[in-house]
This record gives C-alpha cells, sequence and structure tokens, in this order.
C-alpha cells in the first residue's frame, strides 16, 4: 500500500509512482538472462588494430580534436575500504603478529608505498615511534591503525580518488592528480581546454574540491592547459527502493520506505548531462603515473582515433539514407559496413530484406551513440566480458555482460563463458551526438530489462536491493559498439592496497 507520507518521499526524490511501480515489478518478475550467440573473441567481435592503423588512428584524433569538444568522464566515488579488507581482518583479529600472505606482504612492502613517509607521520605523532620501530616491536595493529583510522591517516574511510597511489621524485600523486595529467595529454582541444568531470559521493565532495584546488593551477602551468572540472553525484530520482524477502515494500523503524543508491548504473543520468561530442570513461583507480610517452596515452588517442574515423562514415551513411533512393548497392555496402565493422548484423542472410525494409534497418542501427571500448586478455580479474548478444528484433550486436547475466544452467551458454578469453578494462570512448550534431538523449538506449537484484540488511532484518541497468552493460545497451584488443599493461586497477606493488604503479 502506498501512504501519504510515500508519496512525499517520492517527491523529495524526483520520483514518481509510476516509477516506484516499476521498480517493484522487477523485483516482482526478476530479470531475464540474455539470449547469447557467442563470446566475442580476436577477429571475432575483437579487433586487432595493426602499427599502421594504430598511426592513422592517431592521425584522425589529432585532427578531430582541433575542432570538437572533448572530455572525461571519471566515475569516484568508489569507497577505499574494500581495498583494505585483509587490514581490517587483521586489525579486527585475535592474532597480533600478521599471519596471512596479504598482510604480511604489505608490511614486508610497507616503504614501496606512496603514502610509507605520511604513515611514519602520523605514527610519531600517535605512538612516538616511526614505522619501522613500531613493526619492530610487534605493533603492527598500530601502524594499521595509523593508516586506516580517523585518528590517523584516514584511509579506511576516504575514496580511492584522494589516496597517495604513485611517489616521482619525491611527490606523491594521488589518482584525481592522474586523470587530470591524462585529460591535458590526450583529452584536450585546440585551444587548451580540458573538461573533466568526476562523480563523487556527496560526503567528500569538499574534499575532493580542495584537492583540485590545489592542484588545478599546478596542473594548469605545468601542461599549458585550462581545466574545466565538474563534481557531481548520482541523483537522488536514480535511486530505488528497498523491499522484503517477500517483495513487499521495506519500511525502517519510523515507517519510511527504504532507498537505496541504484549503482553505477545511475551514472548514465549524469553522463547524459555532459555537452562534449566525444567522452572518454575510465574508473578511478585505473591509472599509471602519466607521462606524454605512456602508452596509455597512445592508447587513447588509437581508440579515439578509431571512434571518430568510424563515426565519419556512419554519418556519411545516415545523411544518404536520408537524402533517399539508395540503390540496392548502395545499401548492401551499407550493411557489410554495419556487420563487418561494427560487428551489428542479422543472422543468416539481409537479402530477404527488400530495400525499404533494409533503409529501415539501416537507420535505425546506425542512428545511435557509438563507443569503442578497449578489450585485454582474461588474466583472472573478476568482472565482466564481450559478448555477441541477440538483441529484441532478431539481430545480434555486441555487448559487456556480467557473470550474473548469463544462464550458467545451460550447458551451451555456460561454455561460450568458459571459453570467453578477455575482460571488460572499463576504458571505453564513447560519441555522444548524431550526424546532425544534435546530442542523443542516451537515457533512451538502456535495456531495463538489464538490471540487478541483491541480497543485503538493514537493522539486522533482510532485504532485496535494486540496481539499475550497468553503466557499460545494460545502460548502453544498445549502443554500437567496437570492441579493441589492447595490451593489458593499460590495464592497471588497484583493488587491494597490495595492487599498488605492482611495477605499473612503481617507479
Amino acid at each position: 500500500m502506498i501512504q501519504s507520507e510515500d508519496l512525499k518521499q517520492l517527491e523529495e526524490k524526483g520520483l514518481s509512482e509510476k516509477q516506484l511501480q516499476e521498480q517493484l515489478d522487477c523485483f516482482r518478475k526478476g530479470f531475464p538472462f540474455l539470449h547469447i550467440q557467442s563470446a566475442a573473441s580476436l577477429y571475432n567481435g575483437i579487433q586487432f588494430v595493426s602499427d599502421e592503423q594504430e598511426t592513422e588512428a592517431v592521425a584522425a584524433w589529432e585532427e578531430y580534436r582541433k575542432n570538437h569538444r572533448v572530455a572525461k568522464f571519471v566515475p569516484a566515488s568508489g569507497a577505499a575500504s574494500r581495498m583494505f579488507k585483509d587490514l581490517y581482518a587483521f586489525l579486527n583479529g585475535e592474532s597480533e603478529i600478521p599471519q596471512t600472505l596479504p598482510v604480511m606482504n604489505f608490511f614486508n612492502n610497507i616503504r614501496s608505498f606512496a603514502f610509507s613517509k605520511q604513515l611514519d607521520k602520523q605514527c610519531r605523532k600517535l605512538y612516538k615511534n616511526d614505522t619501522t620501530r613500531l613493526i619492530i616491536g610487534g605493533r603492527y595493529k598500530d601502524v594499521v591503525r595509523a593508516l586506516l583510522t580517523a585518528e590517523g591517516m584516514g584511509y579506511g574511510e576516504l575514496p580511492k580518488g584522494l589516496l597517495h597511489f604513485h611517489r616521482v621524485r619525491g611527490g606523491n600523486f594521488t589518482p584525481v592528480e592522474e586523470h587530470l595529467a591524462e585529460a591535458a595529454l590526450y583529452a584536450v582541444d585546440a585551444q587548451g581546454q580540458a573538461y573533466i568531470t568526476f562523480t563523487v559521493s556527496p560526503e567528500h565532495k569538499a574534499q575532493f574540491q580542495a584537492l583540485l584546488d590545489e592542484k588545478v593551477p599546478v596542473f594548469e602551468e605545468r601542461y599549458g592547459v585550462t581545466y574545466h572540472v565538474a563534481l557531481t553525484e548520482q541523483k537522488p530520482s536514480t535511486d530505488t527502493v528497498a523491499v522484503t524477502p517477500d517483495n513487499e515494500l521495506f519500511r525502517t523503524a519510523d515507517g519510511r520506505l527504504l532507498f537505496r543508491p541504484g549503482g553505477h548504473g545511475s551514472l548514465i543520468e549524469n553522463l547524459n548531462d555532459m555537452d562534449a561530442d566525444v567522452v572518454f570513461i575510465k574508473n578511478i583507480d585505473n591509472v599509471v603515473h602519466c607521462v606524454p610517452n605512456s602508452p596509455v596515452v597512445a592508447e587513447k588517442k588509437m581508440l579515439a582515433g578509431l571512434l571518430v574515423s568510424i563515426q565519419s562514415q556512419v554519418f556519411a551513411y545516415l545523411r544518404r539514407l536520408e537524402k533517399g533512393g539508395c540503390s540496392r548497392a548502395e545499401l548492401d555496402e551499407m550493411y557489410d559496413f554495419l556487420a563487418g565493422t561494427i560487428n551489428c548484423f542479422l543472422p543468416g542472410n539481409a537479402t530477404t530484406l527488400d530495400d525499404a525494409e533494409l533503409s529501415d534497418f539501416l537507420r535505425r542501427k546506425f542512428d545511435r551513440p557509438i563507443r569503442v571500448c578497449a578489450m585485454v586478455r582474461n588474466e583472472g580479474e573478476p568482472g565482466g566480458g564481450p559478448y555477441e548478444v541477440y538483441s529484441e528484433d532478431g539481430s545480434v550486436q555486441l555487448q559487456i555482460l556480467e557473470s550474473s547475466q548469463i544462464d550458467h544452467d545451460d550447458v551451451n551458454v555456460d561454455k561460450m563463458f568458459l571459453a570467453s578469453t578477455y575482460f571488460n578494462p572499463v576504458d571505453l570512448v564513447c560519441g555522444l551526438k548524431n550526424y546532425k550534431g544534435e546530442r542523443f538523449d542516451l537515457r533512451r538506449f538502456v535495456d531495463k530489462q538489464t538490471g540487478f537484484i541483491s541480497e543485503k540488511s538493514k537493522d539486522g532484518r533482510e532485504l532485496k536491493a535494486l540496481e539499475h541497468p550497468g553503466l557499460w552493460n545494460g545502460a548502453m545497451s544498445d549502443w554500437n559498439t567496437v570492441f579493441v584488443d589492447v595490451e593489458s599493461s593499460t590495464f592497471t586497477p588497484v583493488k587491494t592496497v597490495n595492487d599498488l606493488l605492482r611495477p605499473e604503479h612503481r617507479m
């Protein structure tokens, strides 16, 4: 039953009663598995770019960005607490000395972390000894407290973007600073304007702003650019209601509905607000120390060059289709490009369509946002991967899927999953405008049937939570998608603190 107080809550969040009912329907019906044709692989949905092609793509990008607005979009609200789960387990355990390999590895390499000098300072402040003396004295937990708790450095309560990841020539760099550097090196226009949007949590917005106020002038002088940095938050209207295990509205002790953040898929709204022709998307923690000759810079320019080159051809085809009167040979050429370059095709043979039907099909498929996505060889990282997936209209196109979207009880489908050799590193370049120069409404291209339901708890009571289709999964389900093979060295996420010990993060 919807009560009058519930309607007030909905109004405060910018949600309608209809949207609430749609969310409840998702809980009751669940989400269907997607119909997969195959896992994408090299030369079967994933393109290999030769040195010559890369040179051409980089040149195309350098020319394009002279006259277009380009930007970076960085999801940055991820909490760092998960980076330190092993240290928290040690801190809360009975043993006073490290017993597990991750914790022992942390202490054995403690001087290698960029934050080690700051940690020394905090240890002296709290315990009158530096890190080394505390470790010699067996006071391992005091070192962890100095690192993680609010009385010390507070790393356990900060977002990843504000932690010191890299130490170079005596200086420490946070992921925020590395993304500023990246923007200056590949996502800046001819006038030296660099646009970046970080999505942050409300409780950390002031800390992000303080860091930017300090660092932006430094990076502007270093790179000769002007930054336009926006800090945005997930919109309250993207929150989702929680339900009981029986799919009834979950109410708190005071009788109010419980709403929860709708997951990173909610950020499609924030991306939709950006006024840019091309946007780079990469998570906050997937950074190395960025310098002009970094492989990361070359890779990003290559991906962007491929995107604008493909987009240019798509726009030319759309203008020709709009004019009308295309010959069958022209339509067949367009279909071959759609199938061969964008990997979107009709199973069987497109010759079964007459000219009018094929023209309509091509126009619908071409007139969509486009993204070029880096793919790396799967080396055991958790996360989604690339697949060829059937759409509602019977066509097949490329999608990034999570394991939960795949029917593992279907033996044939599970074989495809196990045979997958590539992994999604969340490294995308997106074209957000159509062939007329108008911004797409990105919300039109979301597959609402690709959300997630998870089990949580509140005050000791079980509940079910709903997440919107993931930003690079169902939220971009109906985009034109191109997958490109890239070197795994360009994928350097920091999921645990010890990931900072990888060679890519140590200078």
